[in-house]
């Protein structure tokens, strides 16, 4: 089967079953969900790859006292944790009342983490096809939290703090695919959406969620050992494995 062929088949097909607004790209996204279209490595590779990528990760994460913590402080004045910088986020407390539809019916108080100016960062996925076939380009992304320090992240998941390099670090790869994709002319947003964080620990922050396609990337691109290009059937079948897939990549591409 040819994958551009399967595509023009099933669009003709929806086209003649009435569904005449239906676009080249939902026909696209079906047809792979329907099998493994890779000629970049089949499921078994990737796993393989990933599991390299977590036993070789040198991240040693340990447990310290917040005060401790090189970098960050108690504010007396505002009664909250802060990193000196005033970027990233910090820790402040938040009473609940009114909560008769909760399980504490009186109310709650509790800390909550505040991102600096509420708006946390860029989850962005990027996109591009090998002989029209789509790939999607993922990190082997190693985070404090994690319960397995790897996991497969979007292309760029970043903080708007580390994007501004308040961290006083490197900026984050690819970042201008996404917060400049209009200087690739053939650059194409297909999905873009500020996204909800969790509620119950995360006060009002939210991330924009990017999808980008960037045609030619797959061959053009220089990327480390940390990052891959899979398919989205890969990806799909790699969700149904404990703890692998990160978060920020199940909401990109839940609208597909």
């Amino acid at each position: 089967m040819h994958f551009e062929t399967t595509v023009l088949q099933l669009k003709e097909f929806l086209i003649l079953k009435g569904f005449c607004n239906v676009s080249e790209f939902q026909c696209e996204v079906n047809v792979e969900n329907l099998m493994d279209w890779s000629e970049l490595g089949d499921l078994e590779e990737l796993k393989a790859w990933f599991v390299n990528q977590q036993q070789n990760c040198d991240l040693y994460v340990e447990d310290i006292s917040l005060d401790q913590c090189r970098g960050w402080m108690y504010n007396d004045s505002l009664g909250r944790i802060e990193h000196n910088s005033g970027s990233f986020f910090y820790v402040q407390g938040v009473r609940v009342t009114k909560s008769s539809m909760r399980e504490v019916e009186d109310g709650w108080d509790q800390p909550i983490v505040t991102q600096v100016g509420f708006d946390g960062g860029v989850l962005g996925l990027l996109r591009s096809k090998r002989n029209g076939v789509p790939y999607y380009l993922v990190e082997a992304k190693a985070e404090p939290g994690n319960p397995d320090k790897v996991q497969i992240c979007p292309t760029l998941q970043a903080t708007f703090s580390n994007i501004n390099q308040n961290h006083g670090g490197r900026q984050p790869k690819f970042v201008d695919l996404f917060l400049k994709s209009s200087s690739h002319s053939s650059s194409k947003i297909l999905f873009d959406q500020w996204m909800s964080e969790d509620g119950g620990r995360l006060h009002r922050k939210r991330n924009r969620g990017m999808l980008v396609e960037v045609p030619n990337m797959i061959d053009e691109l220089e990327i480390p050992s940390g990052f891959k290009w899979i398919s989205l059937f890969q990806i799909k079948k790699l969700l149904k494995l404990n703890s692998w897939v990160s978060p920020h990549i199940r909401g990109i591409i839940s609208h597909l």
